[in-house]
């Protein structure tokens, strides 16, 4: 299989290019600016791309970090950065000579909004909030690929769980400090999924035909994140007992805080559960225990 990749160098891309190309898979990387290596192709989000016409699957996953106070300027990175990367790839593909069979598009449970303690699946309707908006949009922008007969298939992943970075990867070291605890009242919805099982998940969107429009990627049992600190402070053998209040995370966040840290998705994979899909970790303990237990 051939595939195209953007993103490739971030938490999830790293992790896919690495299983495809053991599993014999020719990868080439879709970057920004200047790079050397392997080849890559470059481009510009917003600007007309040319692909030759040699690839079997197209995977999108680059995007502006949503992590940080957001600014009007912060937003529209956030927004632009999936909106116009996406549509643009998704217009390159559709003037391929000899397209692509897939194109996967990376999107988020973000697009349900805060929805208490609702169980979503992918035939839930979406929220309000900026995410949702930017949500919606990101996965529109794939349309040009999907009228030209390419098969799209949208991943809206929940939280990736992973040494390497993403949220757990910032929540370590406070923790291992005994400085961890839930965050505002710990009754919101976490749905999280392993790292090991974004991959497995997008190897089996590559390879099931049936598949297209929204999948989530997520586990198929959420906590909420009370649950999860405390699981993440018995995983490390250090306290969780030090809850950061919803008032000061709005301080120092903002409206990150309500939509990212504080909102409540109690979401389920149903159509990755159709195919059949086993998943290594469905549930937080031990996804916790393998994670910790790696050196990388």
């Amino acid at each position: 299989m051939r595939v195209l990749i953007s993103g490739a160098s971030g938490l999830l891309g790293s992790a896919i290019v690495r299983t495809l190309e053991t599993r014999g898979a020719v990868t080439t990387r879709l970057v920004r600016g200047s790079a050397s290596g392997n080849n890559p192709i470059l481009w510009e989000p917003g600007k007309p791309l040319t692909l030759p016409s040699t690839f079997d699957a197209v995977i999108h996953l680059a995007g502006e970090s949503v992590v940080g106070r957001w600014t009007a300027a912060k937003k529209a990175r956030i927004r632009d950065s999936r909106v116009q990367g996406t549509r643009t790839l998704a217009e390159a593909v559709a003037r391929m000579e000899t397209k692509p069979q897939v194109l996967v598009a990376a999107s988020a449970i973000g697009y349900y909004g805060d929805r208490g303690d609702e169980v979503l699946n992918e035939e839930s309707p979406s929220g309000t909030g900026f995410l949702a908006d930017v949500c919606r949009e990101w996965e529109a922008a794939s349309e040009p690929a999907e009228r030209a007969g390419v098969r799209v298939v949208h991943i809206r992943t929940g939280v990736v769980l992973s040494k390497q970075g993403g949220a757990l990867g910032k929540m370590l070291l406070p923790f291992r400090l005994g400085l961890g605890g839930r965050l505002g009242s710990g009754r919101q919805w976490l749905s999280w999924i392993h790292v090991d099982d974004i991959v497995g998940a997008v190897l089996c969107v590559l390879n099931t035909d049936t598949l297209r429009g929204a999948v989530n990627l997520v586990s198929p049992n959420p906590v909420t994140n009370a649950e999860f600190t405390s699981a993440l402070g018995t995983a490390l053998a250090r306290p969780a007992i030090l809850p950061v209040p919803a008032f000061a995370l709005r301080l120092a966040l903002g409206e990150m805080a309500d939509e990212a840290l504080l909102a409540s998705q109690s979401v389920l994979p149903a159509r990755l559960l159709e195919t059949g899909y086993q998943f290594s970790f469905r549930e937080l303990e031990p996804a916790l225990a393998d994670i910790l237990r790696k050196k990388r």
